[in-house]
């Protein structure tokens, strides 16, 4: 028998782990927008997994139309508060989530990795919610990112694509690369038109925050950071993928 998961209490920050870091909200959300950007389709978006609506702020000068599928209440309490009548919250898994329409734009960032049969969800993507001309947009962390290959060698994880007790405890259930990614969305029937990583990223989450804090990081190398990962994208703090709906 599968243990019940509680979604408001993976989402919150624990003694040594944040579920989101400022590295997240400041530097690859904006990233992860300037990639999307060009493959965006007019029309309404769909955000599977909004939190607590950062990231949905930033497509509100896009999209008129934006609906939001969450699974916290609590995440969704905080995000109407922020955004009011800009966006339209539906409280329900994705795996049992009814949706009145078809979308052009489908965003899943950060959250494959919490889903417990991933396949299941982005066959419900391809098959129900997608568009026959729309976008879906792919994003996880890497397991192959340089901060987790330097946390390899220095005995803080096992291997690459190890799901630590921090992860566990936020959800997580599988830590993909671009080759595990590519392979479930394949298995789903979705088309995959493009594949890129964001941000070449060689410190930790916790590390970045302090960083951030200083003035030793400028625009211009979070800038160089961000073309280099596109240059090589298996070195990326995030993999993306950009696909259509399977002929």
């Amino acid at each position: 028998m599968k243990t019940e998961r509680n979604y408001n209490k993976e989402s919150k920050d624990t003694i040594d782990h944040k579920y989101a870091y400022n590295f997240d909200y400041d530097v690859l959300h904006p990233f992860m927008l300037k990639s999307f950007e060009p493959f965006f389709r007019p029309g309404n978006l769909l955000e599977l997994g909004s939190f607590k609506g950062n990231f949905t702020k930033r497509f509100i000068p896009y999209f008129d139309d934006i609906t939001c599928v969450e699974a916290s209440d609590e995440a969704i309490a905080i995000a109407k508060n922020e955004l009011g009548s800009k966006a339209k919250f539906v409280h329900s898994l994705f795996q049992t989530a009814k949706l009145p329409t078809v979308y052009e734009n489908i965003i899943l960032t950060h959250v494959l990795e919490h889903i417990d049969d991933p396949v299941s969800v982005l066959k419900r993507i391809n098959n129900e919610w997608l568009s026959e001309n729309g976008r879906f947009f792919l994003v996880c962390p890497n397991a192959n990112a340089p901060s987790r290959q330097i946390a390899v060698k220095m005995g803080l994880i096992t291997h690459n694509s190890a799901v630590t007790s921090a992860e566990v405890n936020h959800g997580h259930r599988i830590t993909y690369t671009l080759d595990t990614l590519e392979r479930d969305a394949v298995a789903a029937g979705l088309e995959v038109i493009h594949r890129t990583g964001i941000f070449f990223k060689a410190l930790a989450n916790f590390q970045w925050d302090r960083l951030l804090n200083t003035d030793i990081i400028s625009k211009e190398y979070l800038e160089g950071c961000y073309k280099l990962g596109q240059q090589y994208p298996d070195l990326c703090s995030s993999i993306l993928l950009v696909c259509e709906k399977g002929k």
